[in-house]
């Protein structure tokens, strides 16, 4: 069921009609941490927010992205409590987010795998998950003009970075 509900979501991302509109990304960082507020609660889970800008955006497209990218922060997180600190900021025509962790971190030779559908570094039964929340999050920037990559170091975690235009239409 929870493969099936993965990939509806991942054919939503590009047959949905896109409602582009200024968004403070502000507030939906917050709405995607009250959808996750008991896995945080659970979990002891710190989310600090840098100077984050307003953007042109698919309000449900970006709530989706942070949600992923904080739910997979305190999915891999380590025995310490997760902290994960949100931050963006210009680079020329773009804004570029940074979604860091204090989590498990991964080897380099999987950072381009993990944005691959049903790729998974670790066995469902040690971390529950279907393999596509990162393809998503993947198609989700590339559709809106944008770019994610992560860089991470095993056992001082990871920072999923993503890029939006600065401009787009709305």
């Amino acid at each position: 069921r929870e493969l099936i509900m993965g990939l509806l979501e991942y054919s939503r991302v590009t047959t949905s009609n896109e409602v582009i509109q200024k968004l403070d990304t502000n507030e939906i960082v917050e709405t995607a941490t009250e959808s996750l507020s008991e896995a945080i609660l659970d979990t002891n889970t710190e989310v600090i927010l840098g100077n984050l800008p307003e953007v042109y955006y698919d309000k449900v497209m970006l709530t989706q992205l942070f949600q992923n990218l904080i739910g997979n922060a305190i999915k891999y997180r380590c025995e310490v409590a997760p902290v994960i600190y949100i931050d963006a900021e210009l680079k020329g025509d773009m804004w570029q987010f940074s979604v860091r962790d204090n989590g498990m971190g991964m080897e380099e030779q999987y950072l381009e795998r993990i944005f691959e559908m049903f790729q998974r570094l670790h066995r469902k039964e040690d971390i529950s998950g279907t393999g596509i929340g990162l393809s998503l999050c993947q198609k989700i920037v590339e559709r809106y003009g944008g770019r994610i990559w992560v860089t991470s170091k095993m056992g001082e975690g990871s920072v999923f970075y993503f890029t939006v235009p600065i401009k787009m239409a709305a």
